[in-house]
């Protein structure tokens, strides 16, 4: 773990990876989806909370449904993707806990803490987004994360059967089309946005 990725794969995950508004007419399979799963999940969260939950839209049906709950152009994005992921977070993840993290009575921390618990679901499930894109990148596919949704709507949608499961973002999925992406958007240098205290 003390070597560090050679440039190719750096470039990849980061320096060249972009977020992408259309993709190339190339399907992505299931088992795409399952590797980026098994790829993402190992990705650090408090105390291996792991509160996403996933939902993948690869049907035109349920692309369909998701774009109606988009706004402009994100609903067009959303039916012209080989496949969407609803990044969701799930508020009952502590129910998990006994088993995810059994170091501990981790359960308890979280016990009648409504503010804990959706701050603690929305951060970690937002770092599994993040995962779920460089996982994505890896494996030689692009994202196009996006927000610009009615959450409401989303989660009535997709999770009316689990209410405790919330929206938090989503991201379309493929092989980026070059001609999509606007020019690279400027990365400041450390100084701009840095302190070393």
């Amino acid at each position: 773990m003390t070597t560090p990725l050679p440039d190719a794969a750096l470039n990849r995950l980061f320096r060249e990876g972009r977020s992408y508004n259309g993709y190339l007419d190339k399907p992505v399979s299931e088992d795409q989806l399952h590797a980026i799963w098994e790829l993402m999940k190992w990705g650090p969260t408090s105390a291996n909370m792991l509160p996403a939950r996933l939902v993948w839209c690869v049907s035109d049906a349920a692309k369909a449904r998701l774009a109606g709950c988009m706004g402009e152009p994100n609903a067009g994005k959303v039916r012209a993707a080989p496949a969407t992921v609803i990044i969701g977070m799930d508020l009952d993840f502590a129910d998990h806990l006994p088993d995810l993290f059994p170091h501990a009575d981790a359960r308890s921390w979280f016990a009648g803490n409504e503010p804990l618990i959706h701050a603690s679901a929305f951060r970690n499930s937002s770092l599994q987004g993040a995962y779920l894109i460089l996982a994505a990148r890896a494996l030689g596919l692009d994202t196009g994360p996006m927000s610009g949704f009615d959450n409401a709507a989303v989660d009535a949608a997709f999770f009316a059967d689990s209410p405790r499961v919330k929206s938090n973002f989503i991201a379309t999925l493929g092989y980026g089309d070059p001609a999509s992406i606007f020019p690279r958007l400027p990365r400041p240098a450390f100084e701009r946005f840095n302190t070393i205290a």
